[in-house]
């Protein structure tokens, strides 16, 4: 089903989206666009919502399964207003958002839907999950110029870590249980990423209200929402697989050049299982067993 606007589709069909979770996917450019949805789609979202330009082609078999928003904007503030508007429209509803070639990876999501792990994570009272943006990146940049092979992915194995999140309306003390987190290739190559864009950490999934918002950095302005655990035990965590960064890097002029492989001696190839993820410690299951 295709709309021309966000505002066709609550005007003649709102009740496609009155159920949850839903899946809010931004389409960047034109790579991997359906792996990326088929990929939503068979993690059990109610419904999976491609924000894309008019322009751009999308399978057909894909094209039943998605409801289709034309839209010509997709990333910085636009993105952001439009999660926002949104949940406005959804109120109680989980969603869930990305970028084309960015692949959600939860604890056990083979054998369990994304609505059974929202259930128990709203059974814990929490209203927003931490994910971990997970570079991944092709094994051969001469065969793949624009760093993105599913077949062929690698991820780094090491290289993370985490820094307190400091409050400046509080004499600038750590924020309780808030940590930035930083590591993959936005550590690696930093110097070609701006600083307010270096963390990996982000709130990609949260219970939508009217009276919270999803800011410019990924986080929400409600504090609360924004922990990585509650006060008395640890909380599922989930990743997004992303070639984002990797894909950035390779087609900006800035940097291009100055990278032949992004493979290191930390360099894994990536098997598309949460096992890896779980191993690595770039998720947390819970008390979710």
């Amino acid at each position: 089903m295709r709309f021309s606007s966000f505002d066709e589709l609550i005007a003649k069909d709102k009740a496609l989206i009155s159920k949850g979770p839903l899946a809010l996917i931004f389409v960047e450019d034109e790579v991997e666009i359906d792996t990326t949805l088929r990929h939503h789609v068979d993690l059990g979202f109610k419904q999976v919502i491609a924000f894309m330009p008019a322009a751009f082609k999308m399978a057909y078999d894909v094209s039943e399964d998605v409801i289709r928003v034309d839209c010509e904007s997709t990333n910085g503030d636009d993105m952001i207003r439009m999660v926002n508007r949104v949940a406005k429209e959804v109120p109680g509803q989980w969603l869930y958002y990305c970028f084309n070639a960015e692949y959600l990876l939860f604890p056990f999501c083979e054998t369990r839907t994304v609505g059974e792990m929202l259930a128990f994570h709203t059974e814990e009272r929490r209203s927003a999950m931490l994910s971990y943006v997970i570079d991944l990146y092709a094994d051969n940049l001469w065969e793949n110029p624009n760093a993105v092979s599913i077949e062929k992915a690698m991820m780094d194995k090491t290289g993370y870590y985490a820094l307190s999140r400091n409050d400046p309306d509080n004499h600038n003390h750590p924020k309780d249980r808030q940590l930035n987190f930083y590591g993959g290739l936005r550590w690696r190559y930093e110097e070609h990423i701006p600083q307010v864009r270096r963390k990996i950490d982000r709130v990609s999934i949260f219970r939508a209200t009217e009276d919270v918002e999803l800011r410019s950095d990924f986080t929400m302005s409600d504090e609360e929402m924004n922990t990585f655990s509650c006060e008395w035990h640890n909380n599922i965590t989930a990743s997004v697989c992303s070639f984002r960064t990797a894909k950035a890097l390779k087609t900006n002029a800035g940097s291009t050049f100055d990278i032949n492989t992004f493979k290191w001696h930390n360099s894994v190839p990536f098997e598309w299982h949460s096992r890896q993820l779980l191993d690595l410690g770039l998720m947390e299951p819970g008390q979710w067993f």
